[in-house]
């Protein structure tokens, strides 16, 4: 049976794009992604840091999530292990260019994966190390707003939960997992506590090969479910000095 198709509705429409927030650990900090705006006469917020993202585009995004995967794809050369939405903003105020609504996704990488690209409405693009729930530079729109509340959701949720195991590479020891998590809470955590809770609940298994550091080796473990994320009962606990 073929489908008639409808008219699109006679009324103006607002401006719809998708941003995406994207994580990674690098020098031992958490960091955040953005890309400097274009110089331009017709250009909102010509020359400030914003995050990336971009309009819709109806001819290649079937949904909001292929568009913020697509988006990712062109800024980093990579797929993100893990993708998660975080909400929307819309208002007439946001955008210079008239009334919008943006969705917004936060993402988390391994760095060492991550090639940078340039684009069409990005005169550059670099990462930016996060500072209690903001990065230093002033952002165009209202990406300073939406970028602490990804922070904070990257933060609370990796509280209780496997979330900061996505920005290490596939095979990692656990002193390295362990640091993923200090670098997102921003604190340190008690190693034993941290090693019985990580191993109790099953999220990670042992590949049976090892790392040599510091001339010691280091067993090498892998997520257990990669596609899924693991929920601890408690909170971690603080280191104790």
């Amino acid at each position: 049976m073929t489908k008639t198709a409808i008219p699109a509705p006679n009324y103006p429409r607002p401006l719809t794009t998708v941003d995406v927030v994207i994580f990674t650990a690098l020098d031992e900090q958490l960091q955040v992604l953005l890309v400097k705006r274009p110089d331009g006469p017709k250009e909102p917020f010509p020359g400030h840091w914003a995050l990336p993202g971009g309009f819709v585009d109806v001819d290649k995004d079937t949904s909001l999530e292929t568009c913020a995967l697509r988006k990712l794809k062109e800024k980093t050369g990579v797929d993100a292990p893990y993708l998660e939405q975080l909400g929307s903003w819309g208002s007439a105020e946001r955008d210079p260019r008239g009334w919008s609504a943006t969705h917004v996704y936060f993402a988390l990488l391994p760095q060492a994966a991550v090639q940078l690209e340039k684009g069409a409405n990005a005169a550059e693009v670099a990462w930016h190390p996060v500072i209690d729930h903001k990065v230093k530079p002033k952002l165009a729109f209202d990406h300073a707003e939406i970028l602490a509340v990804a922070i904070e959701r990257l933060r609370s949720k990796s509280e209780y939960s496997s979330l900061p195991a996505y920005l290490l590479p596939a095979e990692f020891t656990l002193p390295e997992l362990q640091q993923a998590y200090e670098v997102v809470l921003g604190r340190p955590v008690d190693k034993s506590a941290f090693r019985t809770r990580v191993l109790s609940a099953e999220v990670v298994e042992e590949t049976g090969d090892q790392r040599y550091t510091t001339n010691r080796p280091a067993a090498l473990y892998r997520l257990k479910q990669p596609g899924a994320l693991t929920f601890f009962p408690r909170t971690f606990s603080p280191r104790k000095d």
